[in-house]
C-alpha cells in the first residue's frame, strides 16, 4: 500500500532566499518549524518531500524527509517547488505573509487540486493586511488598538500624517510594515522628537514602495493563541494553548525571541476570551493559526493580529500537547475535531540562542563532527547551531520540556552553560530575562 505523500515547504530555509543572505532569525525559526513539523507527519507514516537551500543542505541528517531537494543559487526554487506540489497529494507552506508570497505559494497549490493543510486562501487574506484585520476587528466590536495607513507624500511616507495621529491618540505608538511578520521592521515612539529624529534617516530603515501602519501601542502582555481551524467546526476554531512572547519592542530593533507555552491559567483565559473567538467565526479560517493579543489587566484584551500560518509557538507546543500536532491539522480537514478535549501537562520554553566562538576555523570539520555531538549533548536544539552570514556568530533555536515553567528556565540556563563550557560566548538570551 502506498504511503501519503505530502510535500511540506518553508520558505526560508526552501530556497526563497536562495539569491540573498538568509536572515539567520528567521531561519532559525523557519528550519524549527519546519523540522519539528516533518518529525511529527513522519510519526503518521507520510512520505515527505522537502526542498533545503543550498546553503544549509547539511542539515538534511537531521530531518527526517524522505526525499529533499537541493536548491542551489541559479536555480528556480518556485520551479521545483511546482513540481514538488504536482507529484504529492497534500501539501504544507511555511511562509511570510510578506508580498503576498504565503497567498500565491498557496493559490499555486489550490490550482493544482492538491489538497492544502496550511492555511486556506481566505484566511491568508484575511491574516495579510493588517489593515484588513483593524477593520474585522472593530466591525466584529472586538477590543483593537486604533491603526491607520500612512500615506506616501510624493515617495515618502507622510509624517505630518504620523506627527498628526500620533498627537491625537496622546498615548505612544508603534510604525510597522501592513503586511508586517512577527515583531520584523517595528518602531516604538514616545515622544514626538523621537518620530522627527527617526525621519532625518528612514530611508535607510524602510522599503521604499512598501505600505506601513501607525499603531496605537497598547502596554501589557504579549501572548499569543494557537487555534487549528475546520470546515466542520461551524461555531468556533479548536484552540490549542494561550503562549507567552517575549517581544523586545521598546529597544531600536525590534525582535521576537521566542516564549514559552503554556500561560499558568490557560485553561481559565481560552474561557474569557472565547466570547471573542466566537465573533470571528464569520472569517472561516483552516488549519493551523495564530492570533496575538495583549493583556492588558485580567479582563482587557486587546487583539492585535492574526498569523495566518504556522507559528513559532508550534516548536514548544509539540512538545507537551496530548496529540500529535500534525494528526489534528490533517484530520481537520476530513472530519469533525471538535470534540476533542485538549491538555498541556508540561512547559516548554522555546527561545533563540545567538553566541559566538573563535575556535573553530574549519567549517566542514564543525559540520560533520561538531554538531552531531551538540545535538546528542542538548536534544533541545530544534535548530542545529549555524554560521549563516558571519563566520564566528552562531544562532540555534531550542525548546524545552519539563513540568513547570521555573523548571524549563532553569534547563535554558543549564543549556546556555553547556555551550559556554564549550567556549562559546552566549550573548542572547541575557541570563537577567530568564
Amino acid at each position: 500500500m502506498n504511503k501519503n505523500k505530502i510535500f511540506i515547504f518553508e520558505f526560508v530555509s526552501g530556497g526563497g532566499f536562495s539569491q540573498v543572505n538568509i536572515p539567520t532569525s528567521l531561519f532559525c525559526e523557519g528550519f524549527g518549524m519546519l523540522r519539528s513539523l516533518i518529525t511529527d507527519f513522519k510519526a503518521l507514516d507520510f512520505e515527505i518531500h522537502t526542498m533545503l537551500d543550498y546553503r544549509i543542505c547539511f542539515l538534511s541528517k537531521f530531518i527526517q524527509a524522505d526525499n529533499v531537494r537541493k536548491i542551489k543559487k541559479n536555480n528556480n526554487y518556485l520551479k521545483i517547488f511546482k513540481d514538488l506540489v504536482k507529484n504529492t497529494k497534500y501539501v504544507f507552506i511555511i511562509a511570510p505573509e510578506t508580498s503576498k508570497i504565503l497567498y500565491e505559494l498557496t493559490k499555486i497549490v489550490k490550482n493544482h487540486d492538491k489538497i492544502i493543510l496550511s492555511t486556506n486562501l481566505k484566511g491568508i487574506k484575511y491574516g495579510t493586511s493588517k489593515i484588513i484585520t483593524y477593520k474585522i476587528f472593530k466591525k466584529n466590536k472586538v477590543l483593537t488598538p486604533k491603526t491607520y495607513r500612512i500615506p506616501y507624500k510624493g515617495n515618502l511616507l507622510d509624517k505630518n500624517f504620523i506627527l498628526h495621529k500620533f498627537r491625537k491618540l496622546k498615548c505612544p505608538i508603534v510604525i510597522k510594515p501592513e503586511d508586517g511578520v512577527g515583531a520584523e521592521s517595528v518602531y516604538y515612539f514616545e515622544k514626538e522628537a523621537q518620530i522627527l529624529n527617526f525621519f532625518m534617516d528612514f530611508n535607510t530603515k524602510l522599503e521604499k514602495k512598501r505600505n506601513y501602519i501607525i499603531q496605537e501601542f497598547i502596554d501589557g502582555r504579549d501572548l499569543s493563541l494557537s487555534l487549528i481551524g475546520s470546515p466542520y467546526l461551524y461555531v468556533n476554531p479548536l484552540v490549542l494553548s494561550v503562549n507567552s512572547q517575549n517581544i523586545n519592542i521598546k529597544n531600536i530593533e525590534s525582535e521576537y525571541l521566542g516564549g514559552y507555552t503554556p500561560l499558568e491559567n490557560y485553561k481559565e483565559l481560552i474561557n474569557k476570551i472565547s466570547i471573542f473567538i466566537k465573533k470571528l467565526k464569520i472569517l472561516k479560517f483552516e488549519g493551523y493559526f495564530g492570533i496575538d493579543f495583549i493583556e492588558k489587566n485580567k479582563q482587557s484584551f486587546n487583539f492585535i493580529e492574526i498569523n495566518p500560518r504556522l507559528t513559532t509557538s508550534y516548536i514548544g507546543l509539540r512538545k507537551i500537547l496530548n496529540f500529535n500536532c500534525a494528526e489534528l491539522i490533517f484530520n481537520s480537514k476530513i472530519k469533525n475535531i471538535s470534540e476533542i478535549e485538549i491538555d498541556l501537562h508540561d512547559y516548554s520554553y522555546f527561545t533563540r540562542i545567538d553566541f559566538n566562538c573563535n575556535n573553530f576555523e574549519n567549517m566542514e570539520l564543525i559540520h560533520e563532527e561538531l554538531l552531531p555531538k551538540l545535538m546528542k549533548i542538548i536534544p533541545e536544539f530544534v535548530t542545529p547551531p549555524i554560521s549563516l552570514n558571519e563566520y564566528n556568530q552562531y544562532s540555534c533555536f531550542i525548546a524545552t520540556k519539563t513540568k513547570d515553567l521555573s523548571s524549563s528556565k532553569i534547563r535554558l540556563n543549564e543549556i546556555i552553560q553547556s555551550l559556554e563550557s564549550l567556549n562559546f560566548n552566549v550573548f542572547k538570551p541575557k541570563k537577567s530575562i530568564l
